[in-house]
This record gives C-alpha cells, structure tokens and sequence, in this order.
C-alpha cells in the first residue's frame, strides 16, 4: 500500500469523522470542520490517502514551493477539488499564530496504525508550519497516550506544561509539548535523518506488499474410510 499527502477536501468530511470517532471520545462536527477548511488564514488541515500504486505526479500537480513532503509525495491544496477515489486513512490539522503552529488534531484509521501514516502525518504538519511562516510547534496530548507522547518526542517535541483536567471525557490531565526552532540548523538536521528513515521504512512496506504470496499449501488428500469385514 502506498501512502501520500493532500490538503483535506470538503468531501473528505464524513470519511474524516468516521476516523475520528474511532480516535477520540469527543469528535468534532461536520460544522466545525467545514468551517475550519473555510478559513485556511488561521487552519490548515491535511489527509492521508492510500493507493495500491503509486499516484501519477501529473494527476497530483505539486504545490509551488518544493518541500519534502512535495518532492517525495505529490500533494495538493485545494480543499474544494472533486472527490478523491483514493481513500483517506489519517488526517491532521493545525492553527496558525504568528510564529506558531498549533496542532489541533492527528489520527489514522485502525486498520493502518503501525504502518507509519501518524508520522507520516506529523510530517505533514512540519511542513505546513514552515510554508505558513512558523518557527514554533506546540500540542496538548493526554497524559496516559505514550505511543504518541513517543512520537512527539522523536520529532523534538518537549513537555513544558500540564493542563489540569483538560480532557471533559474523563477529566484527564493534558500534556503541554513544544518544539525548539524549527528553522534551526539542528532542527533542520534531525528533521532530514528523520525522514530519510521513515521513507526507507514506507518504501520497505511497499515493496513487500507488491511481492507475490506464495500460495498456501494444497490441502492432504481425504484419507479412505476403513471398511470392516462381517
């Protein structure tokens, strides 16, 4: 399977709240949403979609300024294009303010957790931030999610806070994370080892998903029933 970047549509709605209720306890509405892709000044929002091969640049034109993201996957901004007959598998989203780059969501579909599309998706949201003019990224994230705690980590987030019952669903508390400078040098470095790590890790799952199967082993053959002589 194959996994690439696009700016979230008005038509991936639904497909993103099913994705959503399947994530979190507390999923936004369609409203919210569409509201969110109608105001791209202060929220930009992306998807993940999946292909069984790989998607033809010139179907997906790239985005002017040329960012890794574009040049390892094609991607498009467009948020009113036609609906895609690619499915959508994760989706991410951020809020922008001055310097800064809030990320206000990030989930993958069950069916594809494991497989890298969480990162490929935080990914995503780096360069969002950068194309917006950011030098900053910061998130909430709950206290008990390790596995993303874990991935924030990787990519340089830091804990600076809590936030007291910030979870209505169960009052759990949340954690503050900020990154450093991502235009930094240093930032820049970890960035690129980071990536060329997770397309080694993508291409290595689409390679041995194109590899054929061997076929399961044909079935023993019925053994005769005993007869008993009278």
């Amino acid at each position: 399977m194959y996994f690439f970047i696009e700016a979230m549509r008005e038509s991936d709605i639904p497909r993103v709240q099913e994705i959503e209720r399947q994530s979190f306890s507390t999923p936004w509405s369609a409203a919210t949403y569409l509201r969110e892709l109608r105001s791209p000044e202060y929220a930009r929002y992306i998807v993940a979609r999946a292909s069984r091969t790989r998607v033809p640049l010139d179907t997906y034109p790239q985005a002017a300024r040329r960012t890794w993201l574009n040049t390892l996957l094609p991607f498009r901004h467009a948020t009113t294009a036609p609906a895609s007959p690619y499915p959508v598998v994760g989706y991410g989203g951020i809020w922008l303010s001055v310097d800064e780059a809030h990320i206000t969501t990030i989930a993958s579909a069950p069916e594809v957790r494991g497989r890298g599309v969480g990162e490929l998706l935080l990914n995503g949201l780096i360069d969002l931030a950068l194309e917006c003019g950011a030098s900053f990224m910061t998130l909430e994230v709950r206290v008990s999610n390790q596995v993303a705690q874990n991935l924030y980590l990787k990519y340089g987030f830091e804990a600076r806070g809590v936030r007291r019952r910030y979870y209505t669903d169960n009052n759990e508390d949340a954690l503050i994370m900020w990154t450093g400078d991502l235009r930094s040098a240093e930032y820049q470095a970890r960035l690129r080892q980071l990536r060329m790590a997770l397309a080694e890790r993508l291409k290595r799952q689409e390679q041995a998903e194109a590899e054929p199967q061997p076929a399961p082993p044909a079935p023993d053959a019925p053994s005769s029933p005993s007869t008993t002589q009278a």
